[in-house]
């Protein structure tokens, strides 16, 4: 039965990264005394999300999935969960949709007149303004925002030629981990007691590409290559954090620890003596603890420049660059310069809740 009188605050939650970063927006608008509706989708192979959602005790309703890496089942799945959505919010008087530029609710919203609040990092596969490396999910939510947050090292440009006003466009002064971690207090025990990973040896914790995006162009070997000439080099303990299925790596690297179940990965990445990730997210809440990071990303964002250039991450785009670097940096702290780069952000909930307020206004 529809909710007559009652104004929600709709968040489609499509990627583990804003479970994270809404889960205290969330809270923010229910203390402001609004009704919030979280949405997300899950597929075999594809868990992370709800399980996330499910560890930090957020309600949630399951529409849909993530359609996996052919095209043709990406759009498929995309529209079969536009129709689910719309289906759902019969039952909701939506005030707005908040979103990390959710392709799915982002069309769902502006086929209903729904006001849309996007917040993205990530608008480019490239850290310049070239368009012709414009991510779909931008090229197809953007232009759709009623108004839009962006991190300070995106540049306003970028949103501009993306058809939106100078006034629609908001930025806030941090990178995007900045927002979960500040508050986050590591612990050695949660790594030894919940994931059972003993710290009597070097720990290197590795994370792919999400090389089924659609703004992958295929799974590159690099990783996979580096991690075994790696291995024959280092006595560490090597933790991989899948991206999607876990079978596949544990028959290629029997010699490393494969978490099967999402859990509180920002532990381990607190006490790695080096983090190699091909993703963005997580490569940059490894630079925040001052651990020495290895991008082997295809492509270098606004924020992984960022990130090097201010000496915290390294960028490799070949298998012998990784593992020589590798070598060189492990266990070499840099807790100085993160907190340098860390030190001057601030992101404040109140602040951001208000902004959004005012907009609908």
């Amino acid at each position: 039965m529809k909710r007559e009188g009652m104004n929600t605050i709709w968040f489609d939650i499509v990627t583990p990264k804003f479970v994270l970063f809404f889960k205290d927006m969330i809270k923010k608008f229910q203390e402001l005394g609004y009704e919030t509706l979280v949405t997300a989708r899950k597929s075999e192979g594809y868990t992370e999300v709800t399980e996330l959602l499910n560890i930090h005790h957020i309600e949630y309703f399951e529409i849909g999935s993530f359609g996996g890496e052919k095209l043709r089942n990406k759009l498929t799945a995309s529209m079969e969960r536009q129709v689910a959505l719309c289906e759902l919010l019969r039952n909701f008087r939506v005030k707005t949709l908040i979103s990390g530029c959710s392709v799915d609710a982002n069309r769902v919203a502006f086929g209903l007149n729904i006001p849309n609040i996007n917040f993205y990092d990530i608008p480019l596969s490239d850290h310049t303004t070239n368009f012709k490396k414009a991510l779909p999910q931008a090229r197809l939510t953007i232009p759709l925002s009623t108004a839009i947050f962006h991190p300070f090292i995106v540049p306003r440009e970028i949103f501009l030629r993306l058809a939106l006003e100078d006034d629609q466009i908001l930025s806030y002064n941090c990178i995007d981990p900045f927002v979960w971690l500040r508050n986050f207090k590591p612990s050695k025990e949660y790594i030894e007691s919940e994931l059972k990973i003993k710290l009597d040896k070097p720990l290197i914790v590795i994370r792919e590409e999400e090389f089924k995006a659609s703004y992958v162009s295929e799974k590159y070997s690099l990783l996979y290559d580096g991690l075994v000439r790696l291995t024959k080099k280092i006595g560490a303990n090597f933790v991989i954090i899948p991206r999607y299925e876990s079978k596949p790596l544990k028959d290629l690297f029997p010699f490393a620890t494969i978490l099967d179940n999402a859990s509180v990965i920002q532990h381990l990445l607190a006490y790695a003596d080096l983090f190699i990730g091909g993703g963005g997210t997580i490569n940059i809440e490894a630079t925040y603890f001052g651990t020495p990071t290895i991008s082997t990303r295809s492509f270098i964002s606004h924020y992984d420049k960022y990130l090097i250039d201010k000496g915290l991450m390294e960028w490799v785009d070949n298998a012998d660059m990784m593992v020589d670097i590798a070598m060189n940096i492990m266990g070499k702290t840099r807790d100085g310069l993160a907190e340098g780069v860390y030190n001057t952000m601030d992101f404040d909930e109140d602040t951001i809740a208000n902004n959004i307020l005012e907009l609908l206004e």
